[in-house]
């Protein structure tokens, strides 16, 4: 029609598995992500549960988010190539008040890295978060190694994060999506280096504590 125009509007969808040990609190941030509440009673995750998001990411482009939170027990490992398939991104948690699930992130990672990868060959995106910091037993050694871990294990970065407070949710989820979309668009694998960037608050001054992310540098 004349003196009109038309406004396309693009369509994103990614795939997103949430994975780690029983216990760290996978089901309670895609409940807080996705939902915007906690819910104190826990149920272990039986396979995967799904749970959907949908993002508003400009005012021409929406992201939805198809959230795959894998259950944390060993014996569901044996499906994860199922799982995996056709994923895009990850969260990988571990509770800061547990350091053996800092080894299972890794272990998962590891897991991840060898059964899916984006079309270049790269590992998908992936976030750690260090849920539970909300909780005393906060480990202050461990959390000043999470910078070396996360560029051993290829994480885009990790972030200190409680589903219950809600602190960094949203923002692990924003960084998590930016980088999918570098990837979807091919912009990511432009360099291969990887910048570190970190930003640190008093714990409890802010609900945004701690954040190190690698972001390809474009």
């Amino acid at each position: 029609m004349a003196g009109s125009a038309m406004t396309l509007c693009t369509d994103k969808l990614f795939k997103v598995l949430v994975i780690g040990d029983i216990g760290v609190g996978k089901s309670s941030i895609v409940m807080r992500y996705v939902n915007k509440r906690f819910d104190e009673r826990y149920k272990a995750s039986i396979g995967v549960d799904f749970a959907l998001k949908t993002i508003e990411w400009d005012s021409k482009t929406v992201v939805r988010l198809q959230l795959w939170d894998i259950a944390g027990q060993e014996r569901f490992k044996k499906m994860s190539r199922v799982y995996y398939k056709g994923a895009m991104g990850a969260v990988v948690v571990f509770d800061m008040t547990n350091s053996s699930t800092l080894e299972g992130a890794s272990e998962w990672k590891r897991d991840l890295d060898c059964k899916v990868c984006l079309d270049s060959g790269r590992p998908i995106p992936a976030v750690l978060l260090a849920n539970k910091c909300d909780m005393t037993g906060r480990d202050g050694d461990l959390v000043s190694s999470l910078d070396g871990f996360c560029k051993d294990n290829n994480f885009i970065g990790w972030f200190e994060t409680s589903a219950k407070d809600n602190i960094n949710i949203d923002e692990a989820g924003a960084i998590l999506v930016k980088q999918m979309m570098l990837c979807d668009t091919g912009l990511s694998n432009e360099e291969d280096h990887w910048d570190g960037i970190k930003v640190s608050q008093a714990p409890r001054e802010s609900q945004s504590q701690s954040l190190c992310c690698w972001s390809p540098r474009l």
